[in-house]
């Protein structure tokens, strides 16, 4: 599969499907950290190194290989354009850190662009299984599979005392991060969220930006997940993180209801208002349609709002952001060009 098929398609066919507590929980991540026994921590490697842990990769698990995914795609980042390596992290598909740092890296991915395996990143390996919806469990039991499928090519970096061993003290231990991805309009609207965070912090987790570390939330889209591995199982971290999760979700859920109780014309006002933005804009920042998305995310959630499926708010997730639309217009854009674009293509997708 070349490379334009994976940027062509704003959402990868697994977002399609639907999922536990999708209206709330958009979906769900498992990565494992992992490096080779063989060779130093990527920032320590020299690029003789970086290349042959690429090359080994792609022999392993690329083209003709068979395994737990059937054969990868190998991409090569240093092959891209800034703008390809950009979309790619606007799906998610990679990290922001991958393309940023000076390293030869490269990832290998599934057809269905559910398995995403990051090379040279902040290990040799970042292993990333996404799955619609809240699936904490069963996304846990197939990352264990894909990881025993990678041990058989691969001489894992593992001490029995410390566990798999990372660039980052954090990560030592289990090499887990598992994250949610969720929507909370009503907590965030309410100035709920800001006070539980704190909370949230003290059961060892983390409240991010939708892409990770280092990023703002858009369109009220937060990534929940476990800060340290160190001295706990996999399980335990699953089950922490699950336990949290749910009293989120309830929370979330509650609010939307009271809302919907109290505050209802206001609520439906907001709503609508923006749906007149998308609408009838001529010209709309991405901040902004991200935050008149989510508006629109709550509306068909509590029933204010009907025949908009949610998918096509997925899409657009992805649509709407800077790199993509330069690519799906097929031209280098400046920042009003970007705005102006963006309102139309909403407007397009939407049928307005």
């Amino acid at each position: 599969m070349s490379l334009q098929s994976f940027i062509n398609e704003a959402i990868s066919p697994w977002m399609q499907e639907k999922g536990p507590d999708d209206d709330i929980v958009l979906s769900t991540r498992i990565r494992l950290a992992r490096n080779f026994r063989a060779y130093p921590f990527p920032i320590k490697a020299t690029s003789e190194q970086q290349q042959a842990i690429l090359d080994e990769l792609e022999m392993h698990f690329s083209a003709g290989s068979k395994g737990a995914y059937q054969a990868l795609d190998f991409i090569n980042l240093t092959e891209l354009t800034r703008n390809e390596q950009q979309i790619l992290v606007e799906k998610h598909l990679v990290s922001p850190y991958l393309i940023e740092q000076n390293q030869l890296s490269g990832i290998l991915l599934s057809k269905n662009e559910q398995l995403s395996i990051m090379i040279n990143e902040e290990d040799h390996l970042r292993t990333q299984l996404y799955f619609p919806g809240f699936q904490l469990e069963y996304a846990l039991k197939e990352a264990f599979r894909v990881d025993d499928w990678l041990e058989e090519q691969i001489d894992y970096a593992f001490d029995e005392r410390r566990g798999y061993l990372t660039s980052c003290p954090t990560n030592v231990g289990t090499g887990l991060r598992a994250s949610v991805m969720v929507h909370l309009p009503a907590l965030t609207l309410t100035k709920k969220l800001a006070k539980m965070i704190p909370a949230i912090n003290q059961f060892g987790l983390v409240v991010r930006g939708i892409y990770g570390e280092g990023t703002e939330a858009l369109g009220n889209i937060y990534q929940v997940s476990n800060q340290v591995t160190l001295g706990r199982t996999e399980e335990d971290i699953i089950e922490n993180l699950t336990s949290v999760v749910r009293k989120l979700i309830e929370h979330e859920r509650e609010v939307r209801q009271v809302l919907v109780n109290e505050s209802e014309r206001r609520l439906e006002d907001r709503i609508f208002r923006s749906y007149g933005v998308l609408k009838h804009s001529r010209i709309i920042e991405s901040k902004e349609a991200a935050a008149c998305l989510s508006d629109l995310r709550l509306g068909i959630d509590v029933g204010f709002l009907e025949d908009i499926p949610t998918s096509i708010l997925n899409e657009l997730m992805v649509l709407t952001q800077p790199a993509y639309l330069q690519h799906y217009y097929n031209s280098r854009l400046k920042s009003t060009e970007r705005d102006i674009k963006r309102a139309s293509l909403i407007r397009e997708r939407l049928r307005f």
